[in-house]
């Protein structure tokens, strides 16, 4: 197994008010760095063959259409490796690993999505024939809004779950501590999400976890393998990816708006982050939704 403080944590545009978030888009540069996050992730790609992907200790080159789904914590990533294709089609879905609650699924109609959900932490592909099936239904997800686009991922999920010739692709389970169960980092997670837009100092949020600042920031490089500035960065950014396709916003509006005052620093860390400018993942973005 990898050791999985050098993988990127990816801090999602994913709010706890929203259900299910659904990114669209079409690029000839598709390299994803290996990372994980707690949410759950549905992975759609069209025109992709010879791509590389890598889920757990899984490593493969994918075909021509795939479907995939990762549970919480598992890192994955995708390589343009030997794919020649210009104008690779991939849609993401991801939702929060509590939507569905333990009552809800333990209802008999959830049966197939909890079994689902359980196996998704290996990583799942589904059949190529299933991926064929409900690429239209996936592609025009983008284009619902309210309650028609969350019926219809609930919809695509039942499918899925009951699609025949699914392959676990993982050999492994996630083991580490995931930091939403730890009582003093849920503290400073809803800090930070409550106060990002404002200045917030290391004393600040030592405070709030009732730590020093040299204990907090051990702690915060432990659960996150980040910096506290790095950190709060990665939400910033994260914010700012978000309203950069959501809102008509100025990109100087989003960058005040996100904490960062500084546009050339906001520029830089974004671009870091994301390894694209601002503009450019505006550009690049056409489809994205938020949902209550």
């Amino acid at each position: 197994m990898k050791n999985i403080s050098k993988i990127h944590r990816e801090i999602t545009p994913l709010s706890m008010e929203d259900s299910f978030l659904v990114f669209d888009r079409v690029k000839d540069n598709f390299d994803f760095p290996i990372h994980y996050h707690p949410e759950y992730e549905i992975n759609f790609i069209q025109n992709g063959k010879g791509v590389k992907r890598v889920v757990g200790d899984h490593i493969e080159e994918i075909d021509d259409i795939e479907l995939v789904l990762v549970g919480p914590n598992l890192y994955h990533g995708w390589e343009l490796h030997k794919c020649k294709n210009k104008k690779i089609h991939e849609i993401t879905i991801q939702f929060h690993n509590d939507l569905f609650t333990d009552s809800l699924l333990s209802r008999r109609i959830m049966a197939s999505i909890k079994d689902m959900f359980n196996r998704s932490i290996h990583g799942i592909l589904f059949s190529k024939k299933t991926a064929n099936e409900l690429a239209e239904r996936i592609i025009k997800l983008s284009r619902l809004d309210g309650m028609d686009y969350f019926l219809e991922v609930i919809s695509i999920l039942q499918d899925m779950a009951n699609s025949r010739n699914q392959r676990i692709l993982s050999t492994y389970t996630v083991d580490y501590d995931k930091f939403e169960d730890d009582d003093k980092m849920k503290v400073v997670y809803e800090y930070v999400q409550k106060n990002f837009s404002e200045k917030i100092t290391l004393d600040d949020v030592s405070k709030v976890a009732l730590m020093s600042p040299v204990s907090f920031n051990r702690f915060i490089k432990k659960r996150t393998g980040k910096t506290f500035v790095n950190y709060l960065n990665d939400i910033r950014v994260g914010y700012a990816a978000r309203w950069l396709v959501e809102k008509d916003s100025s990109i100087s509006e989003i960058a005040f708006k996100t904490g960062f005052n500084n546009i050339a620093n906001f520029n830089r860390i974004f671009k870091s982050l994301k390894k694209t400018t601002p503009s450019q993942y505006r550009d690049e973005f056409y489809g994205i939704k938020r949902i209550l």
